[in-house]
C-alpha cells in the first residue's frame, strides 16, 4: 500500500494541474486535488525516508544525480537559448550577390516614413512563393515600427478579397492613409516602390529640356534615355519634355530642368528664361558632352564652372576591358550630400573636364574625379591620329575633375511644385534671415546614362542621386539594390559525366562491396 502512495499523489497533482491549465482560473476542487496530492508525495517522503537515504548514499545514485543535474543545466541551457533567439534575431547574409539583405534605399525609406504604412498580401495558405513574401515583409517591419502586414486567403476568406478588390493571388496591396498600390509577386524593388508612392505627400516633375539635340527620353536605342526615364519614375518622379522655346518659362512645378547631351547652342531668350529659373531658385542638371555647345560653357562659367575643351584619357579604364577614353572614377568628394556614402565605380565613355574652385562656403564641390593615370587632352588632332600623350603646360594631369556642384545665392523663394507655398515660404524665410540658394550640377558627358551604359557598375547610382538631392530629395540617395545575377555551373562533358558515375555508380558499388565483403567473412568465422 505505502508503495501507492506516491503515485496517487503525483496522478492528484496532475489532474489538479492539467484542470487548472484548461480551466484557466483555480476552482474548489482543483486546489483540493492539489493539496492532497502534496500530502501524498510528503506522507510518503516520510515513511519512506530510511530508503530514500539508503539509495542516496549508493555511488549509483551519486552518478545518476550528477547525469540528471549534467541533463537539466543542459536543457534550461536549450530553453534559455530559445528565449533569447526569438526575443533578439540577428542574420547574416552570407550570399555573394547579399540578395537577403535589403538595399540601402529600402532602409533609408523604412526609417523615413512619417505614416503607417500596411502591406495586406493575398495568398493561398498552401502558396509555394508565400513564405518568400512573408520573409521579406517581415524584414520591412522589423526595419521600421511604421509598417505593418497581414496575409489573407482569398479562399477561405473571399469577402475580404472583394472589400479589397483583388481579384488574382500573389497580390499585395500597399496601402497608406487614402493611397492604394498592387504589387505582383515577391519584389522589393516593387514593394519599395509602391511604400513611396503612398508616403509621399506629393509626385515631383522632372523636365528634360529637348529641342538642341538632346537625349531623347522615349527612345528604346542604344544612344536613348528611355531607361533613365523609367528609372526615375520607379522613383516616385513624374518625368516630362519641354521645349523652352515655346513656353513662356521653366514650369513652377519643375523640381529639376535636366539639360543632357545639347548639340545646338541656346537662343538668347530660352538662355534668358533659364537664368530667370535659376534666379528663383531653380535646380538644373547640366550633362555637357566633350566638343558642344561653347555658348553654354561660357554661360555656366558665370557660375563659378571651368568646363574644358577637352578629352579625358584614362589608361586605367583598360584594366576594366573598357578602351582608355572612359574614364573610370572611383575617388568621390566625401563631405557632399550626393556622393558622401557612394563608393561604387562609374565610367563615363567620352568625357570632358568639369572643374570648380572648391569653396563649402559657397557650396561648390567638384563631386568626382578619375584617376592619377588620366589626363585631360587638348590635342584633338593628336588623339584622331592615336598619338595621345599628356603634355604639361597643355593637358590637365589627373585626377580629373569629371562633375561638379555650385549653389547660387538668389532673393525670394525657391522653386517647388508647391507653387501655391511660395509666398508663404519667402516670407518665413526673410522673417528668419534665412537665404534661398539655386542648385546646378554639371557632368562632362551625358552617355553614361543612355539605355547602353546606365547599368553600368554605379552610373545609375549616381544619376539618381544627383536628381534625388537637386529635388530635395534627400532620404532617396543611396546606393539601390542590383538584381540577382544568376551563377550557373558549366561543365564539360567529361565533367558531366564525372559527376554521375562519381556520387550514381562507383561510391554505392564500393559501399555494396564492402558490405558483401564484410558480411562473406562473418560467415566463414561461424
Amino acid at each position: 500500500m505505502k508503495r501507492f502512495i506516491p503515485i496517487l499523489g503525483l496522478l492528484l497533482l496532475a489532474i489538479g494541474g492539467v484542470s487548472y491549465a484548461i480551466a484557466g482560473a483555480m476552482q474548489t476542487y482543483m486546489a483540493a486535488l492539489i493539496w492532497i496530492g502534496l500530502l501524498c508525495m510528503l506522507f510518503s517522503f516520510y515513511a519512506g525516508f530510511s530508503d530514500i537515504k539508503n539509495v542516496l548514499s549508493k555511488r549509483s545514485t551519486k552518478y545518476g544525480a550528477n547525469t540528471a543535474f549534467m541533463i537539466a543545466v543542459f536543457v534550461v541551457m536549450l530553453i534559455f537559448t530559445a528565449f533569447m533567439s526569438i526575443k533578439y534575431k540577428t542574420r547574416w547574409d552570407m550570399t555573394a550577390t547579399k540578395r537577403y539583405t535589403l538595399s540601402n534605399q529600402t532602409l533609408k525609406l523604412l526609417g523615413s516614413l512619417k505614416k503607417d504604412v500596411e502591406a495586406v498580401a493575398f495568398y493561398r495558405s498552401d502558396e509555394r512563393t508565400r513564405q518568400a513574401l512573408q520573409d521579406l515583409l517581415s524584414e520591412y517591419k522589423r526595419n521600421s515600427s511604421r509598417f505593418d502586414y497581414q496575409f489573407i486567403d482569398p479562399d477561405k476568406n473571399p469577402s475580404l478579397a472583394a472589400k479589397y478588390n483583388v481579384t488574382s493571388y500573389r497580390t499585395t496591396l500597399v496601402r497608406s492613409g487614402n493611397k492604394e498600390e498592387v504589387v505582383g509577386f515577391e519584389s522589393e524593388e516593387k514593394l519599395t516602390n509602391a511604400i513611396l508612392k503612398v508616403s509621399m505627400d506629393e509626385v515631383k516633375t522632372i523636365y528634360f529640356l529637348k529641342g538642341h539635340g538632346e537625349n531623347n527620353i522615349l527612345d528604346m536605342q542604344n544612344s536613348g534615355y528611355k531607361a533613365a526615364r523609367e528609372s526615375l519614375e520607379k522613383e516616385n518622379y513624374l518625368v516630362k519634355e519641354i521645349v523652352l522655346l515655346t513656353e513662356e518659362k521653366v514650369p513652377d512645378d519643375a523640381a529639376v530642368l535636366v539639360v543632357s547631351g545639347p548639340k545646338k547652342e541656346f537662343l538668347p531668350d530660352e538662355i534668358k528664361k533659364l537664368t530667370a529659373y535659376i534666379n528663383r531658385g531653380g535646380k538644373v542638371l547640366f550633362m555637357l558632352d566633350p566638343g558642344t555647345v561653347p555658348g553654354l560653357v561660357s554661360y555656366l562659367k558665370d557660375y563659378g564652372f571651368k568646363i574644358g575643351d577637352d578629352i579625358i584619357i584614362d589608361k586605367l579604364s583598360q584594366v576594366f576591358g573598357a578602351n582608355y577614353l572612359t574614364p573610370v572614377v572611383t575617388d568621390y568628394d566625401k563631405d557632399h550630400p550626393i556622393t558622401k556614402e557612394f563608393n561604387i565605380a562609374t565610367f563615363f565613355p567620352l568625357a570632358r573636364s568639369v572643374e570648380v574652385e572648391n569653396d563649402p562656403a559657397k557650396g561648390r564641390y567638384e563631386l568626382a574625379k578619375t584617376g592619377e593615370a588620366s589626363w585631360a587632352e587638348t590635342n584633338k588632332k593628336a588623339l584622331e591620329e592615336g598619338k595621345a600623350e599628356y603634355n604639361e603646360g597643355k593637358d590637365i594631369k589627373g585626377p580629373v575633375s569629371i562633375a561638379a556642384v555650385t549653389a547660387v545665392e538668389v532673393e525670394g523663394t525657391s522653386s517647388s511644385s508647391e507653387h501655391h507655398k511660395q509666398h508663404e515660404h519667402s516670407a518665413t524665410a526673410q522673417q528668419d534671415g534665412q537665404k534661398n540658394y539655386a542648385k546646378i550640377v554639371v557632368f562632362g558627358d551625358s552617355d553614361f546614362v543612355n539605355n547602353t551604359n546606365i547599368n553600368l557598375a554605379g552610373n545609375r547610382d549616381f544619376f539618381l542621386n544627383t536628381v534625388n538631392w537637386l529635388a530635395e530629395e534627400a532620404d532617396m540617395i543611396s546606393i539601390r539594390k542590383k538584381e540577382p545575377d544568376a551563377t550557373p555551373v558549366i561543365l564539360t562533358a567529361s565533367q558531366g559525366r564525372l559527376i554521375f558515375w562519381l556520387p550514381v555508380i562507383l561510391l554505392p558499388s564500393l559501399v555494396l562491396v564492402t558490405g558483401l565483403g564484410v558480411l562473406s567473412r562473418r560467415r566463414l568465422k561461424k
